[in-house]
């Protein structure tokens, strides 16, 4: 099941909010009053079972970096440059049909929920925090003005501001308040839908207050300190620690985000994470939520990639990645095994475009991408940053695995074009040849109306069946198994068995679907 991941704008201010801050400072009090009875010497029964038999751990010795007494130094050091970010947004549609969910590349950019029908039991776990608007309404729709809610930090003493695109997208005026309350105007000077990134500037002349990004990355265990506006409270503070890092959460190609249980909530996009000296370590952008508030797991855009793309924004306005134009997928062991690899390091290509560099250096699908400009590649995502970040224009040396042996091509990478996504769903399938093993019905694409005339149709699947459990589905063509093209379902059985009398534990298919191109590794033997 797909994480419900919220980003953190805030629309506005909900009813009944005096109440729910009345609950909370009951509870406070609460708090303080189980503070004072255990001060008093009362305790638990777990307490008191563990005192009485259970040794401790021999304790860590302590430093004052690793448990600090207070934030509060850090706290009036940052806060003068953290704002709260207000945003109007002419609407001529419900929020719910905006530009970002109709493209066709759903879940690639930051932010980006699923297609889903009004009342779908998951549409309120896939609320963005960013997202502008109201309910579902019936018949046309009707012009509107939306107002939404963010954070942001200034970056440099003449009034740079950064912030999420997903606060700013589509936004008609901005405005900017202070710690202060004083409230500034900013203009959108440019916006990364991939990192979920924007740029502000304050448009009034003056000198002020300004934190940096931090010049190191910051260790999983370190302290961090979030501030922001969530539900538009401005100039909140919550601390916390980096949980992990490097988290893919599915929302774009170059996802790479620190994980932190610092809260954040609506309101808290685009916001910073400092850490312990005050240096911001983090842009809070999204966190994961099955009921719309913190539950200790937010992911932040780590500073390194923040303030590169940030750079670029404000010296060009926009953000030109490198391409060398492949579908690639990542390499699981039966895929490696299938291909005479030693590991599942690299990147395995589905498909090579047309006209694209890779074609024209000769990278041809089944290929494996293992390095770049000398260096050995993890996977995917580490190829698409990587190629991402050499720019338009720029040469790059690709280490490549084909027909069995390592291979070096130099290619001009392309500019990133706009995210496309093609769909060929067969139709009208017909059942023959079945491949019983794998629980497979396979019928040829060329006799079926609108599979086109190449590859093989999957007739019918059985859902418990190996080929079932690869990932296979009605409708997907395969277009090659074992590096070879197929077009008839018995080729395929007598390329599955030649590949058992070889000692082959998998076979490699080339496979068309509703997503795009990609490989499946299909054991010889499924029933071992």
């Amino acid at each position: 099941m797909a994480l419900p991941l919220i980003n953190g704008s805030d629309q506005k201010t909900p009813p009944g909010r005096g109440r729910g801050l009345r609950t909370a400072l009951l509870g406070a009090v609460a708090a303080a009053a189980l503070t004072g009875a255990l001060a008093n010497g009362i305790v638990s029964p777990h307490q008191a079972y563990a005192e009485s038999s259970v040794q401790p751990a021999p304790a860590l010795a302590a430093s004052p970096a690793a448990s600090p007494v207070s934030f509060a130094d850090v706290v009036d050091h940052v806060r003068d440059a953290v704002v709260s970010v207000k945003v109007k947004i002419a609407e001529t549609a419900d929020a719910s049909d905006s530009e970002d969910d109709d493209s066709p590349s759903q879940g690639q950019g930051q932010g980006q929920i699923p297609h889903l029908a009004p009342g779908d039991p998951l549409e309120r776990f896939f609320k963005r925090f960013g997202e502008q608007g109201a309910p579902h309404q019936f018949g046309p729709a009707k012009p509107h003005m939306e107002q939404a809610q963010g954070s942001g930090f200034i970056i440099s003493s003449d009034g740079y501001v950064v912030t999420n695109n997903h606060v700013v997208d589509k936004a008609t005026d901005v405005t900017l308040t202070t710690d202060e309350g004083k409230t500034l105007h900013a203009t959108v000077v440019g916006t990364d839908k991939k990192t979920d990134l924007a740029l502000l500037k304050i448009t009034e002349a003056g000198s002020y207050p300004h934190v940096n990004f931090a010049a190191s990355t910051p260790r999983v265990g370190d302290w961090v300190i979030a501030v922001g506006n969530p539900f538009g409270l401005g100039g909140t503070v919550t601390a916390g620690i980096v949980s992990a890092r490097g988290r893919d959460i599915g929302a774009g190609p170059y996802d790479d985000f620190l994980q932190i249980d610092a809260p954040v909530n609506r309101g808290n996009s685009g916001g910073p994470t400092f850490n312990t000296q005050g240096d911001v370590v983090g842009v809070n952008t999204a966190i994961f939520s099955p009921s719309g508030g913190s539950v200790g797991i937010g992911f932040a855009i780590p500073a390194e990639t923040a303030q590169s793309i940030i750079a670029t924004l404000k010296d060009k306005g926009s953000v030109a990645r490198g391409w060398i134009g492949v579908q690639i997928q990542p390499v699981t062991d039966d895929i490696a095994d299938s291909l005479g690899l030693k590991s599942n390091k690299g990147a395995l290509v589905a498909d090579a475009q047309d006209n694209s560099p890779a074609k024209e250096a000769g990278i041809k699908s089944g290929d494996v991408i293992l390095g770049i400009n000398g260096e050995r590649i993890d996977g995917p995502r580490d190829l698409a940053k990587r190629v991402a970040q050499l720019g338009p224009g720029k040469k790059a040396d690709l280490l490549y695995w084909h027909d069995g042996s390592e291979k070096t091509v130099s290619v001009k990478l392309g500019s990133l074009p706009d995210d496309k996504e093609a769909n060929a769903k067969p139709a009208a399938l017909a059942e023959n040849s079945a491949l019983n093993d794998l629980g497979l019905k396979l019928a040829p694409a060329s006799s079926v109306q609108g599979a086109g005339s190449d590859g093989v149709v999957v007739a019918d699947i059985n859902p418990d069946g190996a080929a079932a459990q690869k990932g296979l589905r009605v409708g997907d063509v395969i277009l090659e198994a074992g590096g070879h093209a197929v077009s008839k379902p018995s080729e395929i059985s007598s390329i599955l068995a030649d590949a058992k009398k070889d000692g082959r534990k998998a076979v490699l298919l080339r496979v068309k679907g509703s997503e795009g191109t990609r490989f499946v590794a299909i054991a010889t033997n499924p029933a071992s």
